[in-house]
């Protein structure tokens, strides 16, 4: 399959084609030329589109018509860790009319499109939310978020948290777990239902593989999970020894998924905490020794 993905450099884009490049004609689009990713030793000139800014309608339709893809992957997005996610325009721009432009993109070429959304459409005052709960959020990033949520034939939204390793950006969870050494805060009444980089790769290559005919909203999710719990498990993956973690209730946040209806219509069940920790520290270890 030829899949296109937008945002190569991401978080999940990277990690995707690694995922993906060795079963499936994988090309990604970046926004620099390729000197500015070498030190990645992830992007050629045979998997990479450069100089690809996603709001250059014309670009991206240069894009596909020379790659002719047959699924494109949104894996753009303002997140909320960056301070652009606090200002309208760029927001909307990326947040909310990119997927449904890319939308209209997919159908002239004749190609599905799969695009990411998030839990953060909620407020987290609740939890164990269903697709058919209204989206509460209050904020300029999870009402953008929401805006941009495609359902009609051919566009699927998976609506998620996800965790992993990052290339330039070190904005995430684990990332800035990673950075710490000492004694930290771990929220004990903060529910997390995401899923790792490497696992939502998988369920993003069996959507596009195993249900062509999927379109719509769909929630996936893993188990709930406090971040204190989260955390502790995963310093007990990589033996880092060098961190203690508090157990601090003082946030409380619960924006934690039901994935049921995903789960009945796939058969796809998340793994549990345990496995997908332990993917994500050989991982880790991994770039840690190719670093050295």
């Amino acid at each position: 399959m030829r899949i296109l993905i937008l945002g190569g450099d991401g978080m999940l884009g990277h990690r995707l084609l690694l995922h993906l490049q060795d079963h499936h004609e994988t090309k990604v689009t970046l926004r620099r030329g390729l000197p500015a990713y070498e030190q990645y030793g992830l992007f050629t000139p045979e998997n990479s589109y450069t100089g690809v800014e996603v709001g250059d309608t014309e670009r991206l339709l240069e894009v596909a018509g020379d790659f002719r893809p047959e699924a494109v992957v949104n894996a753009v997005g303002i997140v909320k860790q960056r301070g652009a996610a606090k200002e309208a325009i760029p927001s909307l721009e990326i947040n909310s009319l990119l997927p449904h432009r890319l939308a209209v993109l997919c159908k002239a070429v004749g190609a599905r499109l799969v695009h990411v959304s998030t839990d953060c459409v909620f407020s987290g005052r609740r939890g164990s939310y269903t697709e058919e709960d209204i989206a509460d959020a209050e904020d300029l990033y999870g009402r953008t978020k929401l805006l941009g949520e495609v359902s009609e034939p051919g566009c699927v939204t998976l609506r998620t948290s996800i965790i992993g390793l990052e290339l330039a950006r070190k904005t995430g969870l684990i990332e800035w777990f990673l950075a710490q050494k000492g004694e930290i805060r771990g929220f004990t009444r903060a529910i997390y239902t995401g899923l790792t980089t490497a696992e939502m790769s998988r369920v993003i290559e069996s959507v596009l593989v195993e249900h062509p005919h999927l379109s719509g909203v769909w929630q996936v999710a893993s188990e709930p999970i406090n971040k204190y719990d989260l955390l502790v498990r995963f310093a007990e993956v990589l033996g880092r020894d060098d961190i203690t973690i508090v157990p601090d209730d003082a946030v409380k946040i619960d924006r934690s998924l039901i994935p049921v209806a995903f789960e009945n219509i796939t058969g796809y069940s998340a793994p549990n905490w345990d496995e997908m920790l332990e993917e994500l520290g050989a991982e880790v270890r991994q770039w840690q020794g190719e670093k050295v």
